[in-house]
């Protein structure tokens, strides 16, 4: 395993290379001749743009735009770096630009917008809206990201989403629901622990509670201890999972609970905590670079949990690249005007099934291992099955079908 040192030189490396970013554009019609000049631009290009003024609904017979997303953000939580700002941003949406097409064929300008100003970001974004199919949000602070995407799926007829917080939710919940199954436990019943409440704690417990989750079986942890309704000035978000408890800190909640779900920062749960849960626990530790705890202390600590991290060097990696090109390339296919939740609920069921059919040779050989098979260190699929491709994006597209919201 490469030290710290020697990954940050190798990622440096690979960034600049004999050509700098991980992004270029080029052209897929041919441009040899003087007939091809005149056609992809004066005079030809004429006739696409008197088609498209006439009925708009032929764009995406002569433009990109039914099969591109803007990558957006305001560099305001980049990762677990924070508020990095736009500009150091940009190789983090290459990347994102990156996953969209080897993933799922969509292309993607990436945009770094340079204003933290809610009113004037929504704007940029509406302002710019017409040239994209659809939306993906990225990076983007609590609480204003909520307000942000809540608006812009008000006021723009093409799919909006933001991946830290429903690409996350949708992973996690596959991996839960198997997790439960595995474990013989009923999300009904569950006692659940969330450590973080940003945008990816928020809307994993807002998906989780559409499932089956009971709002009364949830403890949601913040930097200041348990959400109590005892306490003051909580923010509305927060708020709506707020319950009357006697217990105060992280370690309290973790007694007796079935599922942690950690989406703040490393090592925050020692093994005392683990110790603590209820028979056959679940630990969702997703905090990146490093988790919550480590898979070897909670592993050293109980033999019957479930352990998952955001990790690919770990079992059960919640990596969204599992969602956001998928579901996407689904939205789009319908022609969806939105990613709604039906679509979202889709998507979860698509990839719990998946984990439970037979792994194909080449995942096995992608990840250098004899065997995988569903179980406890087995609950997601892979990035690299090529049947998700297949799997997800149907999944959503019928969803968006049976829902209202495409428009074939």
């Amino acid at each position: 395993m490469m030290t710290k040192e020697e990954l940050h030189q190798k990622a440096l490396d690979y960034h600049q290379g004999d050509r700098p970013g991980k992004l270029f554009v080029t052209s897929h019609k041919k441009l040899a001749t003087k007939e091809d000049l005149s056609l992809a631009y004066t005079p030809g290009v004429a006739a696409p743009v008197l088609e498209i003024f006439k009925n708009p609904e032929l764009v995406g017979n002569y433009t990109i735009k039914n099969n591109l997303v803007a990558v957006i953000t305001d560099g305001s939580a980049v990762l677990g770096l924070g508020n990095v700002g736009p500009l150091a941003s940009k190789p983090v949406m290459e990347g994102k630009a990156v996953l969209f097409k080897h993933f799922a064929d969509i292309d993607v300008f990436d945009i770094e917008v340079d204003t933290q100003d809610v009113e004037e970001f929504i704007q940029t974004v509406k302002n710019i809206a017409p040239t994209f199919g659809g939306i993906n949000l990225e990076d983007i602070s609590a609480p204003r990201c909520f307000e942000i995407e809540k608006r812009l799926i008000a006021e723009l007829d093409i799919p909006v989403f933001h991946d830290d917080q429903h690409g996350t939710a949708i992973i996690v919940a596959a991996g839960l629901l198997n997790s439960i199954e595995i474990q013989g436990k009923n999300i009904e019943t569950a006692k659940l622990v969330c450590l973080g409440a940003g945008s990816a704690g928020i809307a994993t417990l807002n998906l989780l509670c559409e499932l089956g989750l009971k709002k009364e079986n949830i403890l949601l942890v913040d930097r200041e201890g348990v959400i109590s309704t005892d306490l003051q000035n909580v923010s509305e978000v927060k708020a709506q999972y707020a319950v009357k408890t006697n217990k105060k800190t992280l370690a309290d909640a973790m007694q007796d609970a079935d599922i942690f779900i950690g989406v703040a920062a490393s090592n925050l749960v020692s093994k005392d905590m683990v110790k603590s849960m209820a028979d056959k626990p679940i630990v969702f530790a997703l905090s990146n670079p490093d988790p919550e705890i480590s898979p070897a202390d909670a592993n050293s600590a109980r033999d019957d949990l479930i352990m998952a991290t955001g990790r690919s060097d770990y079992p059960n990696q919640v990596n969204n690249v599992l969602g956001f090109p998928f579901i996407f390339r689904g939205a789009l296919d319908a022609k969806a005007s939105e990613i709604n939740i039906e679509m979202k609920i889709a998507a979860v069921h698509a990839l719990k099934d998946l984990a439970k059919l037979e792994v194909p040779k080449d995942v096995l050989t992608a990840y250098n291992v004899d065997s995988l098979s569903f179980g406890k260190d087995y609950i997601i699929p892979k990035p690299f099955d090529k049947r998700l491709i297949d799997i997800v994006p149907k999944a959503v597209y019928d969803a968006a079908i049976a829902s209202g919201v495409s428009r074939i």
